[in-house]
């Protein structure tokens, strides 16, 4: 026996701890549904492993530790998981916390679990992660994570090893019990941790009051090899503190703040020492506990084994709790515990106590009077603190005072509370002023990372900003090194022209941007049906007069530029303007289309836009083939150039013989004018086509060659018409227009061409063979025939949905429904071929229409931030020179993807 010292304060409360002592400990019953809290410990909440409907058997890990200081959690029996929520757990808040629900099958099958043969052939770390894994935390109410206790010997001198068997509180038996019962478990356990820390002195500090317990243990020791000594302490409430029955072992007091380590102890609780045995020797993780029922509402108060996550239900049903003299359930014992007021609440690795007292045992505190000053409280407190100042503090809300006064010293006994004459509720206060001060804490800690962060950011943004700064200077100076070096070289052409150049490029790309804007704002105002019509034509013409005005201004200074310098030919502007043309082209034509389909009422107008435009391509294109013609006599002709003018030629007849065939169709008045259109479209593209061909072949010379070519243009042409006007002729017949007749007389016209055609042909042939070739197809007709097929198709449809006796009307459904469906598989096969005809030209078609929209939003991009530029008045000439190339590379890529549309 060694000897014993005192600590300041304390208290003799009534025991109560009979009661449960007089059975021994009993298994209690597995209920039907396990909630299994995942933080039943100091530190972080342990990870979930599992989900729901997961099948889980005994010992299983279900809940892995995250972090330095947490626990893991096991299944505490096998089953199914069904739900994984926030659940209502013993805690004084009364608060919910994330828990697993297990349904139980009542087969207890084991997980694969196995002890360790022998232990100390591990290493330190090793032992100790596997001691973490079992899920072993403090027994004794605190729930501190036992592997970090054990790594204490790391860092510290681990002189003492103090095992708590004292118990002081009232009605607590569950560690005397297991004393008594499991002695051996607790030895064993000790060893393991002896060998962990490896200490000097271990002790057992007991109070006097368990003398069955002393004595079992005296005989489980009896010849032990470890220097262990059972010191037995009188018995006062609270000896089973931590630093009180440091204080009563050792004589040795914590430092305010500090921990036993700090002073070479180390304090580990019995329950927690046996729980280290069953890990360690058994493979068994902590999945269960010894749990105290009593109360004098208890008809058979005991201790009983209780899985972790048994309702508390389940074991007042066991010690047959008298439900109509239960007044009060405490979760703990009556001095440090507390109040719960629902019984589904489950065990958890802290649980050691669960009270149903009456209303004669623990009647309801009497309301809280003033405080008397009589100083009872500062003589039993335990902590030497001075809870009379703590409470005034508290209420007062000085927290820092409070702290100050090492309020967090305080272990919450509540020794005062009990003595206090006022009936204060002293703890409460305590906890509320403790929480308080971690919350203002907590809130310090993010306004000084929110202010590092914000200084961080200032500091980037400064850092930018000088980089930014010495960036512009190196710009500056680089532009003055070369302004000076441009000064010093000899000119060849005056520094005046070229400024002239790039005004007028400037204004030409102004000029189109103001015709654009106005070109889309007299569009919604003739789609809108607005008064400001005429107003908005007048403005359109304006800016259409200034484009053309710059456009020829900058044509003519280019020429003149390139006349004074006197080069080759250089055809790139050229091939601009002509791409610029043709795209004004396609968009009026889109808008002419568009009008003709709508039926407004100004497409004369529109006829006469297309047609201006129509000269001013042509134009352009004459201007840029002469441009290619005369650059070398003795040079062969541009073969990509003639090329590119065959497939704009076809382009444009495949437009004018959709338009014919839409007016056929409608019967339309200006049926005839397109068709004489079509007809002038023909003759070129048939010509553009042949000077093509002619210079591919390398012999534009030979005559024969140049005819035969030229008959096959006629032949290819005139098949293509003949398919396009049949097409037409049978939707035409499917729809029941009334231009069926004279649909019909213009296809035997074109059959009869065809004819004469393909008799040419042979005759310079001198072969009877008929032409094999496909007609091209033109998408955009069979396009534009699937939509006008899904309209009509769609309105039969509502018809026949009011209508739905009507036979004749289903069958025209039907017979729509057959036509949209060909004239889909036809568009879809024809959308295929183009597609394998541009991937054999080496053209990724998809990509190019995404490169060509791209392009088109980049040229609208630009402009809008000229607007916004000129809004501010800011210079324009960047934005301005950037908008010249982007519509030139927007142009280069509509005119390559019109060869394909």
């Amino acid at each position: 026996m060694g000897k014993v010292f005192a600590f300041h304060g304390g208290i003799h409360p009534p025991e109560n701890k009979k009661q449960s002592t007089r059975t021994p400990i009993a298994t209690a019953p597995i209920p039907a549904v396990l909630t299994v809290p995942i933080q039943q410990h100091i530190g972080i909440p342990a990870k979930v492993l599992v989900n729901v409907g997961d099948q889980v058997l005994k010992g299983q890990m279900i809940a892995a530790a995250e972090g330095r200081i947490s626990a893991s959690v096991h299944a505490p029996t096998s089953g199914k998981v069904v739900d994984i929520s926030m659940q209502p757990v013993p805690h004084a808040s009364g608060l919910s916390a994330q828990c697993v629900v297990i349904e139980t099958d009542g087969q207890e099958q084991w997980s694969e679990t196995q002890g360790l043969a022998d232990y100390t052939a591990l290493s330190k770390p090793e032992l100790i992660d596997f001691i973490r894994d079992k899920g072993i935390a403090g027994m004794g109410g605190a729930g501190f994570p036992t592997d970090v206790k054990l790594h204490l010997g790391d860092d510290h001198i681990v002189n003492t090893l103090i095992i708590n068997a004292a118990e002081c509180e009232p009605y607590i038996t569950a560690d005397d019990m297991l004393m008594r019962e499991r002695a051996d478990r607790i030895v064993r356990g000790i060893e393991v941790i002896h060998h962990l820390l490896k200490p000097h002195h271990v002790v057992i500090g007991i109070e006097d009051n368990k003398a069955h317990a002393i004595r079992v243990l005296e005989e489980q020791l009896k010849g032990h090899p470890l220097n262990i000594d059972i010191v037995v302490v009188p018995t006062k409430y609270p000896s089973g503190g931590e630093k009180q029955l440091i204080k009563l072992l050792t004589g040795v007091e914590v430092p305010s703040g500090g921990i036993p380590a700090d002073v070479g102890i180390v304090c580990q609780n019995v329950g927690t020492a046996a729980a280290i045995s069953d890990a360690v020797f058994d493979g068994k993780p902590l999945i269960s506990r010894i749990v105290t029922i009593t109360g004098d509402a208890a008809r058979k108060p005991q201790n009983f084994e209780a899985l972790i996550g048994t309702p508390f239900d389940t074991l007042l049903e066991a010690a047959d709790v008298d439900r109509n003299a239960l007044s009060r359930l405490v979760c703990g014992g009556p001095m440090m515990g507390f109040t719960i007021n629902d019984g589904s609440i489950p065990v958890i690795k802290t649980s050691n106590c669960v009270i149903a007292a009456t209303a004669d045992e623990m009647p309801p505190a009497p309301p809280a009077q003033a405080c008397i000053r009589c100083g009872m409280c500062e003589q039993v407190c335990p902590a030497e603190l001075l809870p009379q100042q703590l409470h005034w503090f508290a209420k007062s809300r000085e927290l820092d005072k409070a702290k100050h006064h090492n309020l967090f010293d305080c272990i919450e006994c509540g020794a005062c509370a009990y003595v206090c004459p006022s009936s204060i509720p002293l703890v409460q206060y305590y906890r509320f002023a403790k929480s308080e001060i971690r919350n203002e804490e907590a809130e310090q800690r993010k306004a000084e990372l929110a202010k590092q962060r914000f200084e961080a950011r200032l500091a980037r943004q400064e850092q930018e900003k000088l980089e930014k700064e010495a960036r512009r200077k190196a710009r500056a100076a680089d532009a003055a090194k070369a302004q000076a070096q441009k000064a010093a070289a000899p000119v060849s052409q005056p520094a005046s022209s070229e400024d002239e150049l790039k005004k007028l490029k400037t204004a030409a790309a102004v000029a189109r941007t103001k015709l654009k804007k106005a070109q889309t704002a007299l569009d919604k105002a003739k789609a809108d049906g607005g008064d400001d019509i005429a107003q908005l034509d007048l403005q359109f013409q304006q800016a259409q007069q200034a484009s053309d005005k710059a456009a020829a201004a900058l044509a003519s200074a280019e020429v003149g530029q390139t006349d004074a310098a006197k080069p080759a030919v250089d055809t790139k502007q050229l091939k601009t303007a002509a791409a610029v043309a043709r795209t004004k082209l396609k968009k009026a034509e889109k808008a002419l289309a568009s009008a003709e389909e709508k039926g407004q009422d100004d497409l004369d107008a529109l006829r006469a836009t297309v047609k201006e435009l129509t000269q001013k391509a042509d134009a352009a294109q004459q201007a840029l083939e002469q441009a290619d013609s005369g650059t070398s006599a003795p040079a062969a002709p541009d073969t990509k150039q003639l090329k590119t003018a065959a497939a704009v030629a076809r382009t444009k007849l495949k437009k004018a013989q959709s338009a014919l065939a839409l007016a056929q169709e409608q019967g339309a008045d200006n049926a005839d004018e397109l068709a004489k259109t079509v007809a002038e479209l023909e003759a070129k593209a048939a010509a553009a086509q042949a000077a093509f061909d002619a210079a591919e072949s390398g012999s534009s010379s030979a005559q024969p060659q140049d005819k035969t070519a030229e008959l096959q243009a006629d032949v290819d042409k005139a098949k293509q018409t003949l398919e396009k006007a049949q097409k037409a002729l049978t939707a035409a017949q499917a729809s029941g227009s009334p231009a069926v007749d004279k649909m019909r007389a213009g296809v035997e016209k074109l059959e009869k061409k065809y004819q004469d055609a393909v008799a040419a042909l042979q005759a310079v042939k001198g072969s009877t063979e008929k032409p094999a070739a496909e007609p091209e197809l033109d998408l955009k007709a069979l396009k534009q025939t699937v939509s006008i097929m899904r309209t009509k198709l769609k309105k039969a449809e509502k018809a026949l949905a009011e209508a739905p006796d009507d036979t004749a009307l289903a069958d025209e459904v039907a017979r729509l429904t057959q036509s949209h469906d060909e004239a889909k598989q036809a568009f879809e096969a024809g959308e295929a071929k183009q597609i394998e005809q541009a991937a054999a030209q080496g053209i990724d078609l998809k990509q190019l229409k995404i490169d060509a929209a791209m392009a088109r939003a980049a040229v609208t991009k630009i402009e809008r931030a000229i607007k916004k530029a000129s809004e501010q008045d800011s210079d324009l000439r960047e934005l301005e020179t950037e908008l010249v190339g982007a519509q030139q590379h927007a142009d280069k890529l509509n005119t390559t993807l019109s060869q394909f549309e």
